[in-house]
Order: structure tokens, then sequence, then C-alpha cells
């Protein structure tokens, strides 16, 4: 279950639900010595999608790779640099059931089907973000039922 995490992860890292978090600042703070000062009250936006994307933080950034999100991995990367469900306090307090969700969801459905792109998906994909939520438009897929290993029958 260890990779199905990494492979979870790393699709939310391309495909974060939301594109940015937003964050209204309790108080005045000073960046460093940068000499800026975010003055209480005001609306901070985090951009989590292109943050995901930042070859700096992710090389090569448009591959999909699970092996990102190994525990060695992660200990070399700030944790801050991946926000699919925002950060601290303030987070989706959804998170840890969302996650549980997915994975049971994907273990069950992995394990009794098999999945196929359907040739009207666009490859890449394309999205709507108008809201700010990552909608992606025209993911259209078939199932065929495994024979080998049925879990639900």
């Amino acid at each position: 279950m260890k990779y199905l995490d990494n492979i979870i992860s790393e699709t939310l890292r391309l495909y974060p639900p939301a594109v940015r978090v937003e964050r209204m600042a309790v108080a005045d703070y000073k960046l460093g010595d940068t000499g800026i000062t975010i003055p209480k009250g005001m609306l901070v936006t985090i951009p989590a999608y292109a943050m995901h994307r930042d070859p700096e933080l992710f090389p090569d950034p448009e591959k999909f790779d699970p092996d990102r999100f190994t525990f060695e991995e992660r200990t070399k990367r700030d944790p801050y640099a991946y926000l699919p469900f925002g950060a601290g306090p303030r987070n989706c307090v959804g998170m840890r059931f969302a996650l549980m969700e997915i994975k049971v969801c994907l273990a069950l459905v992995i394990a009794n089907f098999k999945i196929n792109r359907c040739p009207q998906t666009k490859v890449p994909l394309e999205y709507f973000i108008g809201s700010g939520i990552l909608q992606p438009l025209d993911v259209i897929v078939t199932l065929e039922r495994r024979k080998d290993n049925p879990i639900v029958k």
C-alpha cells in the first residue's frame, strides 16, 4: 500500500483539487530580510498548482513519478512544497478521510478492473480552471473486469 500512497500523492501533485490555497494574515508578517511586510488582514494566495510544477522543487515536474514520494525523497524537500490540501492548522479538515476514501476505492477498482483510456480522451489532458478547482475535461475510460483476482463479486 506504500506504493499506492506514492501514486496518490504524485497524482495530487500534478492534479491538485484546488489550484491555489488562500490565507488571511492574522498579524503583520515580515518576510525574512527582504524588506517586505505582509500587513494584517491581507489575503495571501499560494499557487499550489504552480509550486507543484516548479522544477526547483520537483525535478522534471511534468513527468509522473511516484518515487518522488518515497520517505527518502520526501525528507529532501521542504514540507510546504507539496500542498494539495493546504498545510498547517487550517489545512483541509477532510484530508485524511479523502485520502482513505481514494485509497480504498482505487484498490478495489484496480483489483477488479483493468482501466483503458478511450481515444476520445485527449493527451495531454485539458482542464477548466475557472473556479480555482482543477476540472479535467473529457476523461473517458472503459473498465474491463479482471478474471484473475476478483475481490468483489
